[in-house]
């Protein structure tokens, strides 16, 4: 039987192996059986499986050398078991091309498929007026993308500015890449999500179950090279939205915690909803979306009647209504496809993108963002019409979702921000604000009618009270 001391001595070696993996010792004991003393370390369910892998990880460290305790020290990345390969399906969602009316709103989505460096789209508007439906839908028309596979962060196969970080390290040693198609994904974070859901955290099963230090990706990995729907963006808490402007201010992901380090891509379009009854955004969030759209209830009968029965086709057959559909969807992807091949060749003329700093300049937009985006905006448009040169009609058309977010908010202007920049792009590209006035002016407004010129008539003294004091005599 072994002696006490060598008892103890193997005792301290397990709890120090034990203490490596973060496991907790629950208890120590001898257990007498038979003619020899034996001893059994109770620890935790995870310490246990730990121990079941000791062989299997001295093999490993035997076969990979110090490449493997390489790895060990540094941390791997969880992936989502044997069906890691990622397949984006589309669901069955309302067709985007039934949508009535909202023709603003289709616009900029479009736009922001065709060019994602556009920055996303703000959504705010009356209850039930198709916000997310219209987003949600967006997802029929997402072009497929070549992805590495089995890759958790939807790594590019060419460039390495859109890899992870293994895929990155396996390009630089030259090392063949498996590749595999899949649709752009479209990442939807709901209201009630935490902070390490979205960046990314340890994988708890893993670290207990294998005592390795593994890295389980976020949704902002998942939204890499795709889009990141935020629904009741205003109601979004203000720590989340610090993280994911930062994400999409650099196009990358930064994760520090429980002893993790490491550093994604995270390039995505940004797209929000929301209510202003139910709050206002922060000035840094708005800042962040390239087009903001506002919503308003349509009033047209046919239209609203219209837009009733597709809704009440769709719910009564959704796969046949959207199969009915198929035809003008494969249609409006096809040109969304055929205007990203034209955009690298649509050019815009120096004296345009002046006048386009000069809109920006008179309505006091802080910094450059939105002069960036108005051209870029302007070039998807021109493209996706499947032209090459920019007018100044196509600036006009997108510069008020463009810019209207980015005003400096004033309690007491009740003008409508769209309305400035309009009356600012008469001014500059056509010489006068109060041009086409009546045109300018927003949802039925009318404009100011002259007023008449009065006839003036010289004014009488008011002739004194009798008894009324009139002075002094001679005028003093």
């Amino acid at each position: 039987p072994p002696s006490t001391a060598r008892r103890e001595t193997r005792v301290r070696e397990t709890r120090a192996r034990v203490r490596t993996r973060a496991i907790r010792v629950v208890s120590c004991r001898v257990v007498e059986g038979g003619m020899m003393t034996t001893w059994r370390c109770a620890t935790t369910r995870a310490a246990r499986g730990a121990a079941r892998v000791d062989k299997r990880r001295a093999r490993a460290r035997g076969a990979g050398g110090a490449a493997s305790r390489g790895a060990a020290r540094r941390g791997v990345i969880r992936y989502a078991g044997e069906d890691s390969t990622k397949v984006n399906e589309v669901a069955t969602t309302f067709p985007f091309v039934k949508i009535v009316a909202q023709e603003e709103l289709k616009l900029a989505l479009t736009l922001n498929v065709v060019d994602a460096r556009i920055g996303g789209v703000l959504i705010m508007g009356d209850r039930g007026t198709a916000k997310s439906v219209s987003v949600r839908s967006l997802v029929q028309l997402l072009p497929e993308i070549d992805v590495v596979e089995n890759d958790a962060f939807n790594s590019s196969p060419t460039d390495p500015e859109l890899m992870g970080p293994d895929v990155r390290a396996k390009f630089n040693r030259k090392e063949a890449l498996k590749t595999t198609k899949m649709r752009v994904p479209m990442v939807e974070v709901p209201l009630g999500t935490t902070e390490d859901r979205i960046c990314g955290t340890i994988d708890i099963e893993k670290a207990l179950s294998e005592g390795t230090k593994a890295y389980d990706p976020g949704l902002l990995a998942k939204a890499n090279r795709g889009l990141l729907y935020i629904d009741e963006v205003n109601l979004l808490d203000d720590s989340l939205v610090d993280v994911v402007l930062d994400s999409a201010a650099g196009g990358w992901n930064t994760v520090e915690r429980e002893g993790i380090s490491l550093t994604h891509p995270a390039k995505f379009i940004m797209i929000g909803s929301g209510n202003p009854e139910e709050g206002e955004l922060r000035p840094q969030l708005l800042d962040r979306f390239g087009m903001a759209v506002n919503i308003r209830t349509i009033y047209d009968l046919d239209q609203r009647t219209e837009l009733v029965m597709n809704k009440l086709a769709y719910e009564k057959d959704p796969k046949g209504y959207t199969k009915e559909c198929e035809v003008e969807t494969n249609e409006l992807k096809a040109k969304i496809v055929a205007a990203q091949k034209i955009l690298p060749n649509v050019t815009l003329d120096r004296d345009l993108a002046l006048k386009i700093s000069g809109v920006c300049a008179l309505v006091n937009v802080d910094g450059l963002r939105g002069d960036i985006v108005v051209t870029r905006a302007a070039k998807a448009l021109v493209a996706f019409e499947g032209r090459d040169v920019v007018t100044a009609e196509d600036i006009g058309r997108i510069i008020g979702p463009c810019l209207s977010h980015r005003l400096r908010k004033d309690a007491m202007d009740t003008m409508d921000g769209s309305f400035k920049v309009m009356l600012a792009f008469n001014k500059i590209f056509k010489g006068s604000a109060m041009l086409n006035f009546a045109e300018t002016m927003a949802e039925g407004i009318k404009a100011p009618e002259p007023e008449k010129p009065k006839d003036e008539k010289p004014k009488e003294k008011p002739k004194p009270k009798a008894g009324a004091w009139s002075g002094l005599p001679g005028g003093r």
